[in-house]
């Protein structure tokens, strides 16, 4: 694992995501196989009936390697945990109180981001400080193409990237993300 990476402390620390997962793992006594089939069968009845690829051992121990994870992925292990996006930022940019919780959701749905109203809501805030791409991007630690790709993205942007903006929006990622049938 590369623990030598710098964290930013407004950021979500994706490491101690891993961290947090590792810990919840061992305690229920779970091999990566287990801890990833068990993640993946919180949506068993919406498994049943649309059929997609089941989380991979891989994608929860990449974590530690790439530092970050799909904004997607991370919903199945922050539903597993039981936890907030916003529990994971060591120093918010706000507080999002009571309005950070995570939709319910029963195990004939999953959560997911809604990347088209996340784009949306930061092309208008955008145009609002009258800033252009390039010019946001920095301030997001992205290129602009990342960010004008959000309006374009099929399945997910990396974590680290969505709570940069949600944090940047001071609004709970918890606006972008719905219990949905896929």
């Amino acid at each position: 694992m590369n623990t030598a990476r710098r964290q930013d402390p407004r950021g979500f620390d994706a490491l101690a995501l891993f961290a947090a997962l590792d810990a919840q793992r061992m305690a229920k006594g779970l091999t990566w196989r287990q801890t990833a089939d068990d993640i993946w069968n919180q949506s068993a009845e919406l498994n049943r009936r649309r059929p997609a690829h089941p989380i991979s051992p891989a994608t929860l121990t990449g974590i530690a390697e790439r530092g970050d994870t799909t904004c997607q992925h991370a919903l199945f292990f922050l539903r597993w945990l039981k936890r907030t996006p916003e529990s994971f930022i060591a120093n918010p940019r706000y507080d999002p109180g009571a309005s950070a919780q995570m939709p319910s959701v029963g195990t004939d749905r999953t959560l997911r981001w809604n990347l088209a109203a996340l784009y949306d809501a930061v092309n208008a805030k955008r145009i609002e400080q009258q800033l252009t791409w390039n010019e946001l991007a920095p301030r997001l630690y992205a290129t602009p193409h990342q960010l004008t790709g959000i309006r374009k993205a099929r399945y997910a942007i990396g974590m680290k990237l969505a709570m940069r903006i949600v944090q940047w929006l001071e609004r709970p990622a918890s606006d972008f993300i719905y219990a949905a049938e896929w």
